[in-house]
C-alpha cells in the first residue's frame, strides 16, 4: 500500500512528460493535441499505449520513390504546364475549363497533378456493374494488371476476382496486387495470396507489421482504390473488393458508391500513383517501361489525379475541396459517408451557404463506425443552422465520396470529408473538368434524393439528450478518430 502514492506520482509525472512532448515537439494540429491530452488525462496508462499506436507522427523520411529519369520527366511536364498557366499560353480544349485555372494550378503546384484533356469517363454507382466491367477488362488484358485496394475480402467476389487474375497470370500477363494490411487484415493470405503467387502473380501488403500482430503504423492506412489494365484503362473510386460492395451484407443492405472507369492520358497519372505505392511496399521495384504508359486519347474530359497522405506537407485533396467550394456560384452537392471536416472546410461551406449558394449534403442513415457517425451528426447541425439542405440516404449504405460544383466541375475518389482522410490516410481522387460528367453526377444525386429523407433543423433540434451527449463526446475525440 505504501507504494501506491509513488506509482501514482510516477504515472502523473510520466503523463506530464508525454503531454509536453505532444505539445512542444510534435507540433500537431491544435484540436488533435487537445484530444490526445484528454485521452492521457482520463486514461493515463492505456492512453499512452493508444498514443504509441495511433498518435505518433509518420517519419519525415521519404516514403515513395521512383527512378530518377521518370521523376524528372513528371517534373518537367508539371513545370511546362505551370509556366503556360502563368503566362496565359495554356491551350484549353474546352473553354468551360478556363474559369477553373486556379484550381488546376493549385493541384499542379501542390501535388504535381498534370492536367490531361483527352479522357473518356464512365460512371458506376452500382457494385455489380462496376465489378462486371472490371472483370471483363481483366479477362481482356494482354500485358499487365495492377490492382490497389484498401480492402480485399476472401469471399465470393474476392474469389471471382482472384480466379480471373490467376487465369491471366498463367497466360503470362503480369499481375500485381497491393492491399492495405489494416484494411485487409482478415484476408486469408495462406490460401488467397499464395494461390495468386503460385500462378505467377505478385502480391504485397502496404505497411505490414515488422512483428506479427504488432503494427505501430496501423493508424496510417492506404485507403486508395486503383485498377490499371495494360496502361490504357483505369478505375478509381469508392468500391473495395468484397461481397458487401455488391449489396450482400444484411447489416448495410444495398451499397451505394461512386466509381469511375477512365480511358485516356489520365491513366498515366493513375499508373504513376500505383507504381509509387508498389515500390514502397515491394522489394521488386517497378522501373519505367513504355508498356506501362500505353494510354490513347479517347475523349474530351479534363482530369487531374490528386493524391494526399500523412507524408505530405499539404493536405492536397482537402485544399482542392476548399478551392472548389470557393469557386461555387450556384450550388454544391456533396455525398460522403462521414462528415467530420476541420474548421477551414466547415467554414468554407458555411460561408458558401450564407452567400446564397445552394449547399446540399447527403450522408448515410446507418453507421459503420458509431463514434464517426455521431461526430458527423454534430457537424451537420452547424450547416443546418447556416441554411444547408441535408439528406439521409435510406436505401442502404451511402459510401460515395463525391462533390459537384455548378454542374461544371466535380471530384470523385477515395477521400471522405473527415480529418482521417485529410491527415492520416493515403488517398487519391480524380478532379474532373467537364460539364457532361458533372451533370451526370448531379442526376445521380437527384435520384438519390428520392431515396432519402430530409433532415431539417426542426427535426435535428428534437433529438434526445442522450444523442446530444454522444455527439458531444464524439466531436471532442473526432480529431483522432
Amino acid at each position: 500500500m505504501e507504494l501506491i502514492p509513488y506509482i501514482s506520482g510516477f504515472i502523473i509525472a510520466f503523463n506530464i512528460l508525454l503531454a509536453s512532448t505532444i505539445v512542444f515537439l510534435e507540433r500537431k494540429n491544435a484540436s488533435s493535441t487537445w484530444a490526445w491530452l484528454m485521452v492521457l488525462l482520463f486514461i493515463p496508462v492505456m492512453g499512452f499505449i493508444f498514443y504509441l499506436i495511433f498518435g505518433r507522427k509518420l517519419s519525415n523520411k521519404k516514403i515513395f520513390t521512383w527512378d530518377t529519369k521518370s521523376r524528372l520527366g513528371v517534373k518537367k511536364a508539371v513545370q511546362h504546364q505551370l509556366r503556360a498557366l502563368e503566362q496565359g499560353t495554356f491551350k484549353y480544349k474546352q473553354k468551360s475549363i478556363i474559369p477553373y485555372k486556379d484550381l488546376i494550378y493549385l493541384h499542379l503546384r501542390n501535388d504535381d497533378a498534370i492536367l490531361t484533356q483527352d479522357n473518356e469517363v464512365e460512371i458506376f454507382t452500382d457494385g455489380q456493374e462496376k465489378f462486371d466491367s472490371l472483370i471483363r477488362d481483366i479477362e481482356a488484358a494482354k500485358d499487365h494488371i495492377h490492382l490497389l485496394y484498401y480492402i480485399i475480402r476472401h469471399d465470393k467476389l474476392g474469389q471471382e476476382v482472384a480466379d480471373a487474375l490467376i487465369k491471366k497470370a498463367k497466360e503470362g500477363v503480369q499481375v500485381r496486387i497491393l492491399f492495405d494490411d489494416m484494411g485487409s487484415r482478415r484476408l486469408s493470405r495462406r490460401k488467397y495470396v499464395r494461390s495468386i503467387q503460385k500462378a505467377g502473380g505478385e502480391v504485397e501488403a502496404f505497411f505490414p507489421p515488422l512483428i506479427p500482430k504488432v503494427n505501430l503504423k496501423i493508424n496510417y492506412r492506404n485507403h486508395r482504390k486503383l485498377a490499371i489494365i495494360d496502361g490504357k484503362t483505369g478505375y478509381i473510386g469508392g468500391f473495395n473488393i468484397g461481397d458487401e460492395y455488391l449489396g450482400a451484407s444484411k447489416k448495410f443492405g444495398y451499397w451505394r458508391d461512386t466509381h469511375l472507369k477512365i480511358q485516356g492520358d489520365a491513366v498515366r497519372s493513375m499508373q504513376t500513383r500505383f507504381i509509387l505505392d508498389w515500390n514502397q511496399a515491394s522489394r521488386n521495384d517497378i522501373i519505367y517501361e513504355d508498356r506501362y504508359y500505353a494510354s490513347e486519347p479517347k475523349g474530351d474530359v479534363g482530369i487531374q489525379i490528386v493524391s494526399s497522405g500523412p507524408d505530405s506537407e499539404w493536405q492536397q485533396i482537402k485544399n482542392g475541396y476548399i478551392k472548389m467550394i470557393m469557386e461555387a456560384k450556384e450550388y454544391i452537392y456533396i455525398q460522403t459517408p462521414y462528415f467530420i471536416p476541420d474548421d477551414t472546410l466547415l467554414d468554407a461551406l458555411k460561408i458558401a451557404v450564407l452567400s446564397g449558394v445552394d449547399v446540399r449534403i447527403m450522408i448515410p442513415n446507418k453507421p459503420d463506425h458509431p463514434f464517426v457517425y455521431w461526430a458527423t451528426l454534430s457537424n451537420i447541425g452547424e450547416l443546418l443552422r447556416a441554411g444547408a439542405a441535408v439528406y439521409i440516404y435510406q436505401n442502404g449504405f451511402l459510401h460515395a465520396k463525391t462533390i459537384v460544383v455548378d454542374g461544371k466541375i466535380a471530384s470523385v475518389g477515395t477521400a471522405n470529408i473527415d480529418v482521417r482522410s485529410f491527415r492520416l490516410n493515403f488517398e487519391v481522387n480524380a478532379f474532373l473538368y467537364n460539364s457532361d460528367i458533372a451533370e451526370q453526377l448531379v442526376a445521380e444525386f437527384k435520384k438519390d434524393i428520392v431515396l432519402s429523407s430530409q433532415l431539417t433543423l426542426k427535426l435535428y433540434n428534437q433529438r434526445s439528450k442522450w444523442i446530444r451527449f454522444k455527439e458531444s463526446i464524439s466531436r471532442l475525440i473526432s480529431p483522432i478518430l
